[in-house]
């Protein structure tokens, strides 16, 4: 064992290159026991395959022996090689000493590999041979939140907080809090949450989150803004923190805290748009434009905030603008029968009446079974001198809308006018 720990302290000292080739050459010599020692310093090196050979060759003196499959299968699923880690730990039998633990790495595995139910099975049968192991019910837990069984998953860390706060560094209580949260009792969620001494972001945010779900909205705001003077970089904080401002009615708060998220997050198409929306209520629709126009270069297909913009412009009578707008994204590919729509409408503001047709025939292929198009469509139509275009229409139009008695005496006035 001296010979090991020279070479241990010889990788503390920084002499890897010494230290590898004096474990090389004692391996020669050294018995199980200090082979099963060196693979073991060979792991947390980071020498995966050197270890691995030592291992087998151990396991075939000791065929038996269950510490060396959970070894060899941690080394397995570091280089991710599941299916071997899987088939050493299927060698283990139920009598062995390290059976459950056998179950638990099994259990992870096949979690890992998104095989749930056999993953919840091998957790169960561990459960079944060791009942009171809370490593077992918390590890029940976790597989359970993963896949999103809440309720279920509350159960299993009901189980382990009265035993234990905190496993691998995850602590029971927090998990309790995101379980109840998830499953809609934002309530208890939220006594969980103030039992802690929340200086954490994630914590923070998470605790905001459920308080907004609760619609206890000025705690969500308190939590949030205590978010932001812990960590000004917490991208995430600000397009919610921003909602809750303004659906408290506080729009110029919103709008502050929109634009100072930009300032961390300038890629944020959904922040961009917010403080587009923001500052429309606040009557500044120039700044508005530019706002909403940053989240579309993001995203050129964003329909909502596209949407957005062009009531913005038909507020404001800008029909070229429109026209420009959607001829841009439509040059990018963003294609929406609706924007086909849009752009009829448009062109036929400015009295570009064949422009019009054009896109009003381009939407019709997928808006004929749209009332409000259709009423609008036909009535172009007759205005423009086309009766025979516009009487199927207005009956395609009655066919969604069959109680319009107006439109079906237009109809039979149309019909007259053309056999006239």
């Amino acid at each position: 064992m001296d010979t090991i720990m020279d070479a241990v302290n010889l990788m503390k000292s920084n002499q890897s290159e010494k230290a590898i080739e004096l474990l090389k050459a004692y391996l020669k010599e050294a018995n199980a026991e200090e082979k099963y020692t060196i693979a073991e310093i060979y792991i947390q090196w980071g020498f995966l395959q050197e270890a691995s050979i030592i291992l087998h060759e151990l396991l075939r003196t000791y065929p038996d022996e269950s510490e060396l499959k959970l070894s060899l299968a941690d080394i397995y699923i570091e280089l991710e090689d599941d299916e071997m880690a899987i088939d050493l730990l299927n060698e283990i039998e139920e009598d062995d000493p390290s059976y459950v633990q056998t179950l638990i790495q099994l259990a992870d595995l096949y979690q890992a590999m998104g095989l749930f139910e056999v993953a919840e099975q091998k957790l169960l049968t561990a459960k079944q041979t060791d009942p009171n192991e809370v490593i077992i019910d918390f590890a029940l837990g976790e597989l359970l939140f993963s896949i999103g069984e809440y309720r279920k998953a509350i159960t299993y860390y009901d189980k382990v907080a009265p035993k234990m706060s905190e496993v691998a560094n995850i602590r029971v209580a927090d998990r309790l809090a995101e379980a109840h949260a998830a499953s809609g009792n934002y309530e208890l969620a939220l006594e969980l949450y103030k039992e802690e001494e929340l200086e954490d972001p994630d914590k923070l945010f998470r605790y905001g989150f459920t308080a907004y779900q609760a619609k206890r909205k000025d705690i969500a705001i308190k939590a949030w803004e205590h978010v932001i003077e812990i960590d000004a970089f917490y991208n995430t904080v600000y397009f919610q923190l921003a909602k809750a401002y303004e659906d408290e009615g506080m729009p110029e708060n919103a709008f502050d805290t929109a634009k100072k998220g930009l300032q961390f997050d300038e890629f944020n198409k959904e922040l961009f748009f917010l403080a587009g929306s923001l500052a429309h209520q606040l009557n500044n629709d120039e700044e508005s434009e530019k706002f909403t126009r940053e989240a579309i270069a993001l995203d050129p297909d964003y329909k909502q905030a596209i949407l957005f913009l062009i009531q913005l412009f038909k507020n404001n009578e800008n029909y070229e603008g429109i026209i420009d707008l959607l001829i841009e994204i439509k040059g990018i590919g963003a294609d929406d029968s609706l924007y086909e729509w849009e752009l009829a409408r448009a062109y036929n503001e400015i009295e570009s009446y064949n422009n019009a047709l054009i896109h009003y025939k381009e939407a019709y292929n997928s808006l004929n079974q749209d009332s409000d198009f259709l009423k609008e469509y036909g009535y172009f139509l007759t205005e423009e001198g086309r009766m025979k275009e516009a009487i199927p229409v207005f009956e395609a139009y009655l066919i969604q809308q069959p109680l319009d008695d107006e439109i079906e005496g237009f109809i039979h006035r149309l019909k007259q006018s053309n056999e006239s």
